[in-house]
């Protein structure tokens, strides 16, 4: 594997891991922060592997999700973390602070939302 992809993957791995540790410690907006993070990296390092070149600067996990030609199902998902991209970092969007917006049960959400994008780009690279 290229050493570019290769160095996107395990970012995207290591984000995802450090979404979890944050989840475990409470630290709940920086755990939904590292998941979209982590999905956005995992589909940057397939366009990479499928394009050649590197995938352009967004942050938006449903259009990278079309870039790189990602299964329906992973819709909803990157939906999810598309939206998380601004509001779990800057207070003003929504009515609480990205500190009080989330809790475990939602953070799980996120995490899984991850997971799954990450799953699809480990069988795709």
């Amino acid at each position: 594997m290229d050493t570019t992809i290769s160095d996107w993957q395990r970012q995207a791995e290591a984000d995802f891991e450090t979404a979890k540790f944050n989840s475990k410690g409470k630290k709940y907006y920086a755990a939904v922060i590292f998941a979209q993070q982590a999905a956005e990296k995992g589909l940057k390092a397939v366009f990479i592997s499928k394009h050649g070149k590197i995938a352009p600067k967004i942050h938006d996990i449903v259009g990278l999700c079309k870039l790189v030609s990602a299964p329906q199902n992973l819709l909803n998902s990157a939906q999810l973390l598309t939206i998380s991209y601004f509001v779990s970092r800057y207070p003003g969007i929504e009515e609480k602070i990205p500190l009080d917006l989330y809790d475990s049960d939602k953070t799980q959400r996120y995490i899984k939302a991850a997971e799954e994008i990450l799953q699809w780009c480990r069988k795709n690279l």
